[in-house]
């Protein structure tokens, strides 16, 4: 009997074979956190769709550094990192890196009321990053040309963290990617953009140096799928999509409106949400009225929720500006709304559908919706039909729908701004409750 060698399987067939992936991440509003409806976060959905692409389980592991990240990685303890991480020159040194899915850059930021800084030649103060990260990558670079440049480098604090330190002043200056800061500016205004730092860089999975090409093939088939069939745009867009556009003076009149204004109307917003989570509703009524229960356009639709006529008889509403009544009525026509929406359609785009439905009316959605079939887009997909409703300005659209022009671009910022407004009041409703929740705490001691 003659001994035959054994062949060790490749990197893919192990994961399949024990009927698990290990996938480490960062903590971060963009990465993975634990929400009301359990794990969330833009890295964490893809790793759990490449766990299913692949039939096996997702097991995430979540660090709070960089530096108790990577070695993990190295000593095969994970099978890749999933951590919105660029890619760079010093990285791949030390790992293999998977498909490019977005591009970012690199941003130094202020607090607003400072000294813009619009160069490296023009900081004055102090500036910290975290170590082993990108940012102090590229400073490393920037160094050789300006040899007079000095920065911390730190494990104790992440780079929202290190943003919170800017806002407090405690902080002069740091650097954040650019996805990243999109989502924080709607929270903290304040923060304001110095400079870009180097180029643009792509943000890919990371992976041990030293692997067989197994996994990485998985990958590319893996990523190519999500491009094809545009869930990788659409996942994108869900979490970054609508924070592109940041203008200082709505987020911080709409953080003043929360505190100021959204009181007086907030149970009626509870009291009628139904199955709609009532900040949506209090987002939607700001974007119609700001909150001004006597708001009138020049088409006629009035109050809180900028009811039409027509839709208040429909609803049974006797005074569009009666706050209390229009709060009713609104959420009931939303409801509605949501209901027209294609039971295949999951959230969150079927609710972004109903909003925009709000907006501009179900029927020039469904032909937003049908022409983005018509020119091989998925009409299912928020991400696809916004591109597509615009263009019902145009006669050469228009003209083909059964419902007309429109104008769709509206719509389209419509639905984003809510999405904004949204966000900012999830997050503040969560700062109050914590805020709440550490007071009883401390009142039990």
């Amino acid at each position: 009997m003659s001994c035959q060698p054994q062949i060790k399987a490749n990197a893919l067939q192990r994961i399949l074979d024990q009927g698990v992936i290990k996938v480490g991440t960062r903590y971060g509003q963009t990465t993975y956190f634990y929400g009301a409806d359990g794990p969330q976060g833009f890295e964490y959905e893809l790793a759990e769709g490449f766990a299913q692409y692949l039939g096996v389980k997702l097991e995430i592991l979540p660090y709070y550094n960089l530096d108790e990240l990577l070695p993990q990685l190295q000593s095969h303890h994970l099978n890749i990192v999933a951590a919105g991480l660029a890619v760079t020159p010093e990285r791949a040194k030390h790992f293999r890196f998977g498909p490019a899915y977005q591009d970012i850059s690199q941003k130094l930021v202020f607090k607003q009321g400072g000294i813009w800084p619009k160069s490296i030649e023009e900081l004055n103060g102090v500036l910290s990053v975290v170590a082993s990260s990108s940012h102090a990558e590229v400073l490393q670079q920037q160094k050789a040309l300006y040899p007079e440049l000095q920065w911390q480098e730190t494990n104790e604090q992440d780079e929202e963290e290190l943003l919170g330190l800017v806002l407090e002043e405690k902080l002069d200056y740091t650097i954040a990617d650019s996805n990243i800061l999109a989502v924080i500016r709607r929270r903290h205004p304040e923060l304001s953009i110095g400079f870009t730092l180097g180029d643009e860089l792509q943000v890919a999975w990371l992976l041990s140096k030293n692997i067989d090409d197994s996994l990485i093939a998985a990958l590319i088939d893996y990523f190519g799928e999500l491009q094809q069939n545009g869930l990788l745009v659409a996942l994108e867009d869900k979490y970054f999509g609508h924070v592109r556009q940041f203008n200082y003076v709505d987020t911080r009149s709409f953080i003043s409106a929360v505190d100021k204004k959204l009181p007086q109307y907030r149970p009626w917003f509870e009291q009628f949400s139904g199955d709609v989570d009532w900040r949506l509703l209090a987002a939607m009524s700001y974007q119609e009225s700001h909150w001004n229960r006597r708001a009138k356009s020049p088409t006629g639709v009035r109050g809180l929720m900028m009811l039409t006529l027509d839709t208040a008889k429909e609803l049974g509403i006797k005074s569009r500006l009666d706050p209390k009544q229009s709060i009713q009525g609104g959420a009931k026509y939303v409801q509605t709304l949501i209901e027209r929406v294609p039971q295949r359609i999951p959230d969150p785009d079927r609710t972004w559908f109903a909003l925009a439905a709000y907006n501009v009316g179900w029927g020039h959605v469904e032909d937003a919706r049908i022409l983005t079939e018509q020119q091989g887009g998925n009409p299912d997909l928020w991400v696809d039909v916004k591109q597509r409703l615009p263009l019902l300005r145009q006669k050469k659209y228009y003209k083909t729908t059964r419902y007309g022009y429109t104008r769709g671009n509206e719509a389209v910022t419509y639905v984003a701004n809510i999405r904004r407004y949204y966000d900012t009041l999830v997050w503040l409703e969560d700062q109050r409750l914590a805020a709440e929740q550490k007071d009883t705490a401390q009142n039990d001691l």
